[in-house]
């Protein structure tokens, strides 16, 4: 009897010494399971900082223009481009049209730089009188294209409430704003088979009056 008491604790000691390995087998996939997990986590949780720094970024640097239509008095009217945005772009070309028209009635080319946080004016009103006819109440569009950062962007069209009579300008209000933001045309090494329609247009304006000039 004396030795089986002697016996048993060395059997319960092997035996805890067996578990040992599954015991600490255990707690390591539990503390992989939680590093994962946190890991996981904090690869989210720069996901989103990265995100919301690359938008800031954008935000910040994209090229964004406003354009507004003003009223001067009876005979003349301007147009005001803002750069709303931080980085410098270089105007080159304004367009003037009706929203029930495709085709723009006035193309005005520019080589014009425009800082960003400031404003680029021009006298249009002849332009609008001619353009528009001496007696016309409707609505006026104007869109501008210019480069930034090597690429040749486009906004969107703004439209404004105009009426002339008698060849004066009573009325210029504004409408709305453009309902997207700057379009991407092309690259300055994009192939000229791969430029957009709009493109090949104002390319082929721009040699045409040079040669007609």
């Amino acid at each position: 009897m004396h030795l089986q008491w002697l016996h048993l604790p060395s059997v319960q000691v092997s035996m805890l010494l067996a578990y040992i390995p599954v015991i600490a087998t255990v707690v390591t996939c539990i503390f992989s399971l939680v590093l994962a997990r946190a890991t996981l986590r904090y690869a989210e949780a720069t996901d989103k900082s990265l995100a919301l720094a690359r938008e800031e970024y954008e935000r910040e640097w994209s090229p964004e223009l406003h354009i507004k239509l003003e009223r001067v008095s009876a005979s003349e009217a301007k147009i005001v481009i803002t750069n709303l945005a931080k980085i410098s772009v270089l105007l080159q070309l304004v367009q003037l049209r009706r929203p029930s028209q495709g085709v723009p009635f006035g193309r005005y080319f520019l080589n014009d730089p425009l800082v960003g946080g400031m404003t680029w004016t021009d006298k249009i009103g002849q332009r609008l009188v001619a353009g528009m006819g001496d007696d016309f109440e409707g609505q006026i569009s104007a869109s501008v294209t210019f480069y930034a950062s090597g690429r040749l962007f486009r906004t969107d069209w703004f439209r404004f409430q105009i009426k002339i009579s008698n060849g004066n300008i009573q009325r210029l209000e504004p409408v709305n704003i453009a309902a997207r933001r700057v379009q991407v045309l092309e690259k300055k090494d994009t192939p000229e088979e791969f430029r957009r329609e709009l493109v090949r247009d104002v390319t082929a304006d721009l040699v045409e009056s040079e040669v007609s000039s």
